[in-house]
């Protein structure tokens, strides 16, 4: 008996493995939600008080959301979105490119969710410093940007700019121009995390730099949401600019890129 045992055992059919659950929207969503998570999450250890990274500065922030987009973008592609874009502004400047904007409410909709709760799981996180942080502006611009000097035509200017060279530049990153068969396998996220970390030292100490819609809608909505302790205003009058502003230098470059035919 024990030798049919074994025989049975050895020869025994097994289902092939079903595949995993991966899809766009997935990658999208847990993607944006880690981007979220370690951005917000530096902005929160600068910021607050109590932390050992208090008042640590802006290269610490810039480089923290450099690191931040780097690990969002594995994460997109290892869980079904090769693409990664974790940002509406990205979205909309391929949708620009091909001329196809069937796709835009599945790929919103996973970087808004996303963005929410990498920003809830940051409350949760750093609960206790909420309430030994009395500055409400500082609150604020642990989830959502801001100018530093309140002037809507250059702040548009700023967004749309930043957002501008982000999609220009992940544009020749991939170009033929620059590698006939693309970058090596896995050094494209480095190239555009090094992007968003250059852009952020050169531009971003204006606006703080959204280039996301998502990334300054989907916190700024937590903020307004949660019962942060000693919370202000969430600042509406000014959420426009990160979204009108990025989607407005998505679009031109979109169509540079277009244009151009990289």
């Amino acid at each position: 008996m024990h030798s049919i045992a074994i025989y049975a055992a050895q020869n025994m059919s097994i289902p092939p493995a079903s595949p995993p659950p991966h899809s766009i929207w997935l990658g999208e969503f847990l993607g944006t939600f880690i981007l979220i998570l370690l951005g917000n999450g530096v902005n929160a250890s600068v910021s607050l008080r109590k932390t050992y990274a208090e008042n640590a500065g802006w290269i610490v922030i810039t480089t923290g959301w450099a690191i931040a987009v780097l690990c969002g973008v594995l994460t997109a592609q290892a869980f079904g979105s090769s693409g990664a874009n974790l940002n509406p502004a990205i979205t909309f400047s391929s949708a620009v490119v091909n001329g196809n904007f069937s796709g835009l409410l599945v790929f919103w909709s996973a970087q808004l969710a996303g963005a929410m709760a990498g920003a809830g799981l940051v409350w949760l996180f750093f609960l206790p410093h909420w309430k030994v942080t009395p500055e409400q502006g500082a609150k604020l611009g642990v989830f959502c940007t801001g100018p530093a000097i309140a002037h809507l035509p250059s702040n548009l200017l700023g967004e749309a700019t930043g957002t501008f060279v982000l999609v220009v530049v992940a544009g020749a990153i991939s170009s033929r121009g620059v590698s006939p068969t693309g970058p090596a396998a896995g050094l494209g996220p480095w190239l555009v995390a090094s992007v968003v970390w250059g852009i952020g030292l050169s531009l971003g100490s204006t606006t703080g730099y959204a280039i996301n819609p998502a990334r300054d809608l989907g916190p700024r909505l937590m903020h307004f949401l949660l019962p942060i302790a000693g919370k202000g205003p969430s600042n509406w009058g000014y959420a426009w600019v990160p979204i009108v502003g990025d989607l407005a230098g998505a679009a031109v470059a979109g169509l540079l890129l277009r244009w151009a035919h990289l």
